[in-house]
């Protein structure tokens, strides 16, 4: 049997931030394995710095909300037509698409159509919403590269070869996450308790949720005098939009608790805290491996919800109650996201702590230091082992297409 060629070449897109940091990570480990191998397509500066050549800037990726990406739309759909018309001329020996899957499926799918073989590094929400998309992935994607157990089923079931890999964040995040040292770089005080509100990096998140959150630290406050609160704001837009919101709330409250923002740094602003109330997001995961009792919101527009409602085949969004299939974390979705009741889970995480010596919490707790363990697999080396041990697998089969094809 003929040996199996080594990769020489490797095709690459990523969307976002998120998706530079996971690209650099795989590259540096994929070229411990390949060495002589070349790395070229839409990447960040961390990927850039790993060396792969950028074709177009990043940033054209980057769009959120259905108007942007509508104005947007033929710039892109061009742009996927002519990587995928180069590539199909040039022929790499793979293609990676990280994340971003209404731009990279299609690309994936053209691309495996001409025989090259595809990876993608970040399971689409197809097991949340819109599910039979698995259909046009499975024509797409050779494998599948995950970030969590659970989402391994649906491509098992549809016979498309899948690893999980784990999720950078268990690697970054330390198991235990003390809360004086992180009080203590935020210049905090150490014998105060601590709810850290974050309503969203988002401006249409910080919009529907900021209010709410104002709203219920006023109750807190009224209940418990000494309670103190930290928010941490993702940039400076937010900062002027939440800002914006303190100064209705003064008009509308008597007395307005003191809420401390910082710039950046949630996760310290996690870890220094006693009880977290965030909008629902990858921060939900973030906020188990800190391992914090936390209380999650989701809301929306009327319109939206109600559309999407229609397409998703979940009821939960927490990525922790995802993970167990069960409520770890309350989660108020939508109409039931109110400052009472946002107040009143709040209330019932200080009441387990000082009622029944956090019982509940330490059952929680628990979960999350298993999951945290589960999870933190060293994602980089991983995925990299990962592509290794496909490729090994499929190799010779994709140098016989690319050849006599």
């Amino acid at each position: 049997m003929l040996p199996v060629k080594s990769i020489q070449r490797i095709a690459i897109v990523a969307g976002e931030a998120s998706g530079d940091i996971l690209g650099a990570g795989l590259i540096s480990e994929l070229k411990k394995k390949y060495p002589h191998a070349v790395f070229e397509g839409i990447a960040g500066p961390l990927m850039q710095k790993e060396g792969c050549a950028n074709l177009y800037p990043m940033e054209s990726l980057s769009v959120m909300g259905l108007l942007p990406i509508l104005k947007k739309l033929p710039e892109l759909l061009k742009m996927r037509a002519d990587l995928a018309r180069y590539w199909t001329d040039t022929k790499p020996d793979l293609f990676i698409g990280i994340d971003a899957p209404e731009f990279n499926i299609g690309l994936e799918q053209k691309l495996k159509q001409k025989g090259i073989k595809t990876v993608h590094y970040v399971s689409p929400s197809v097991w949340a919403w819109r599910p039979k998309r698995i259909h046009k992935i499975k024509k797409a994607v050779d494998l599948m590269l995950c970030l969590f157990p659970f989402e391994q089923d649906i491509y098992q079931r549809h016979a498309i070869d899948n690893f999980c890999v784990g999720h950078p964040l268990a690697d970054e995040v330390p198991v235990e996450s003390h809360k004086n040292d992180a009080r203590d770089e935020l210049g905090l005080e150490h014998n105060k308790q601590l709810v850290c509100l974050m309503p969203g990096s988002r401006g249409s998140e910080m919009k529907l949720l900021g209010a709410d959150f104002i709203d219920m630290a006023v109750l807190l406050r009224q209940f418990y005098p000494d309670i103190r609160f930290v928010a941490p704001m993702a940039n400076a837009k937010r900062r002027s939009q939440f800002e914006q919101q303190l100064q209705e709330a003064r008009n509308k409250h008597q007395i307005l608790p003191d809420i401390e923002l910082i710039d950046g740094q949630s996760r310290t602003a996690m870890a220094a805290s006693d009880y977290i109330v965030m909008a629902s997001g990858t921060a939900t995961l973030e906020a188990m491996l800190i391992k914090r009792p936390t209380v999650v919101a989701y809301k929306v527009g009327s319109i939206s919800y109600k559309i999407f409602k229609k397409l998703l085949t979940i009821d939960t969004f927490a990525i922790p109650n995802l993970l167990s299939k069960q409520t770890l974390l309350p989660e108020l979705i939508q109409e039931d996201c109110t400052p009472d009741n946002l107040f009143a889970e709040v209330r019932a995480w200080i009441g387990d702590d000082e009622n029944n010596n956090g019982q509940r919490w330490n059952q929680v707790h628990e979960e999350f230091v298993e999951w945290h363990n589960t999870l933190k697999k060293d994602a980089n080396v991983y995925a990299a082992n990962s592509i290794e041990h496909w490729w090994s697998e499929n190799g010779l089969r994709q140098q016989e297409v690319l050849e006599h094809g």
